[in-house]
């Protein structure tokens, strides 16, 4: 399978929402919001453009490092690969779901006629679409600030030499 695999460079957004699934798999998740700048040649400096931001979801270990790294508005680097989806919130469940997009089984929707409720009305679910970076690696971009990095250990068992035995 093809996937689209980014490094996006950004602030935190939100601090990260840390949780461990049934299964005691680690998730980490964080908005990550990214500005795009240009040089105004007539102010002769540089001018904020439009932002966007993505979901950052982490896993395992990374999701421990990132909960216990990451703050609010800290300057980052994201590799991972992106996904865009359609979401619906089913307002008679109060529910959010996914929606395929169109080519993955199913043709999206038209697009509504100018002046159509675009999913705001009482009876219409309301529908967005939402970017993801399934992250590989997050860190701190170095050109911004520095950082002090600490090497997570692993917890091993000590030997006992004059028995031969592990300790739990």
């Amino acid at each position: 399978m093809n996937e689209s695999w980014v490094t996006v460079v950004g602030n935190a957004a939100t601090r990260p929402d840390f949780w461990e699934t049934a299964a005691g798999v680690a998730v980490a998740r964080f908005r990550l919001a990214v500005t795009v700048r240009r040089w105004d040649r007539g102010r002769d400096a540089w001018a904020d453009a439009y932002t966007s931001f993505y979901t950052v979801w982490t896993w395992r270990t990374l999701a421990a490092n990132v909960a216990g790294s990451v703050s609010l508005g800290e300057p980052l680097v994201v590799h991972g690969t992106l996904r865009v989806r359609e979401r619906e919130w089913d307002r008679e469940r109060e529910r959010e779901r996914d929606r395929p997009l169109q080519g993955e089984g199913e043709v999206a929707a038209a697009p509504a006629a100018p002046g159509a409720d675009s999913g705001g009305g009482a009876n219409q679910p309301r529908r967005w679409v939402t970017a993801e970076i399934d992250a590989m690696a997050v860190g701190h971009d170095l050109t911004r600030g520095t950082s002090a990095f600490r090497r997570v250990s692993q917890a091993k068992p000590l030997l006992n030499t004059l028995t031969g035995t592990t300790s739990p």
